[in-house]
């Protein structure tokens, strides 16, 4: 039901059963860019769904909060693919299964604080376990989180612990930082498909650490990472053997030659991603 922009959650959960009967043995649902979808109507979905559920694609629903995330790590648990993709209300507290944290009238949001912070405030003041945490979804095999843009190492760092997770995105997280990239390498070591584009805080210091930990990746993206050099490649073409795709468009501190030395040591990479590294001027080729 992708793209239907007009569908509402609570006449779905009528049609799926859970007024009339049982719910069907629905294994995929997919209701990606359904942008009239707010959290109400697909809290009265969820629980309609029933355990069968396998794959959850609910990427571009704009308007979905942490109370949806809750929903979901709290009925479907069976869940091995889950899509959230530009639902940029996500934040660090809805996957660790905190309620929001009542700020103090004068302080200011500041809306990538780490969670420390809290750690040292009133009792009132500190946020709550409201629910499950994204930890419990510990069947999961796929999981997008494209442009969860509130997202940040504070959430990342410790709930990212999938050791059968196979395919993660995490692209266009301005916060994302090498401790979480390290995190998900410990955490996540079965990954064979990684999206990191435009997370302009990744390191080469945090690639020496972390590519180690996938012996299996395949498919890499890191296209648009500002800070990366040929270090970071290095790294890369000695531990992650079989990769069989590489981007590395516009990294302007990744140049044509160390691409061309990279290929020549992983000869079975079939595929790399190159356009206008090491900082071609863009406005040569409009």
């Amino acid at each position: 039901m992708a793209e239907c922009c007009l569908v509402r959650g609570r006449e779905l959960a009528q049609s799926l059963g859970s007024v009339c009967g049982p719910p069907p043995p629905l294994a995929s649902l997919s209701l990606a860019y359904c942008s009239s979808l707010k959290d109400a109507s697909v809290l009265s979905l969820i629980p309609a769904l029933g355990p069968r559920l396998r794959v959850l694609d609910l990427s571009s629903c704009v308007a979905l909060t942490n109370q949806t995330l809750q929903a979901i790590c709290t009925y479907l648990t069976h869940l091995s693919v889950l899509r959230l993709a530009w639902c940029k209300e996500l934040g660090d507290w809805g996957l660790l299964g905190l309620g929001e944290p009542i700020k103090a009238p004068s302080q200011e949001p500041q809306p990538h604080e780490e969670l420390e912070h809290w750690a040292s405030s009133p009792k009132d003041l500190f946020p709550q376990p409201q629910g499950p945490s994204l930890l419990v979804l510990q069947a999961l095999r796929e999981l997008d989180l494209t442009a969860c843009s509130k997202l940040t190492d504070a959430s990342l760092t410790k709930v990212l612990r999938f050791p059968q997770l196979r395919q993660l995105s995490l692209s266009l997280l301005p916060a994302l930082t090498d401790k979480a990239l390290v995190a998900v390498a410990k955490g996540c070591p079965s990954l064979e498909r990684l999206a990191l584009s435009h997370c302009s805080l990744l390191s080469d210091h945090g690639w020496a650490q972390a590519a180690s930990s996938w012996p299996r990746m395949q498919h890499l993206n890191l296209s648009s990472c500002s800070q990366l050099t040929e270090q970071t490649l290095d790294s890369i073409g000695q531990a992650c053997r079989q990769l069989r795709m590489v981007d590395v468009a516009m990294c302007p501190g990744i140049s044509i030659a160390s691409v061309r030395r990279f290929q020549a040591r992983l000869p079975e990479v079939t595929c790399i991603q190159s356009r206008f590294v090491g900082g071609a001027d863009l406005t040569l080729t409009l």
